[in-house]
């Protein structure tokens, strides 16, 4: 069983489209063409499932690249979601709700001395108004 990425297709393509698409190269188990939640309008990328691994790769020979309603589709097979995040373009979300932040990139607000050059005492601390005293605010965005 291959599950295969179609990517790049046009905003009107339908599963049933795709399902004309690649029925001349083997049995389907499962067209899904991928909607936005809000409008309803297909996103430009679907998942088919075909049970014959060697029917899939004919497939993806043949229509990687194919011209359908203007567009070079782009046929491949789908990487699972943990290999690739799962998550979006903008990576795994973490549910913790603590934006002080546990983590990350340059967590060394502890014992760095902060901007104020303080020592701590060892103790991890959270941000603080006193960090940013003397620094200049930016406007705000005006919200009409």
């Amino acid at each position: 069983m291959k599950n295969l990425f179609v990517g790049n297709m046009s905003f009107q393509t339908t599963a049933e489209d795709l399902r004309a698409l690649f029925e001349p190269f083997g049995q389907l188990a499962r067209v899904h063409v991928a909607t936005d939640r809000e409008t309803g309008r297909a996103r430009g990328f679907g998942f088919v499932e075909m049970p014959n691994d060697a029917e899939a790769a004919k497939a993806i020979a043949a229509l990687d690249g194919k011209d359908v309603g203007g567009r070079n589709l782009k046929v491949n097979e789908a990487r699972p979601k943990s290999e690739s995040g799962g998550s979006g373009p903008r990576g795994p979300r973490g549910g913790s709700g603590d934006r002080g932040g546990s983590g990350g990139k340059d967590d060394n607000r502890g014992n760095s001395g902060g901007p104020r050059g303080g020592n701590t005492g060892g103790r991890k601390e959270r941000f603080s108004n006193e960090d940013y005293r003397e620094v200049a605010r930016q406007p705000r965005e005006p919200r009409w």
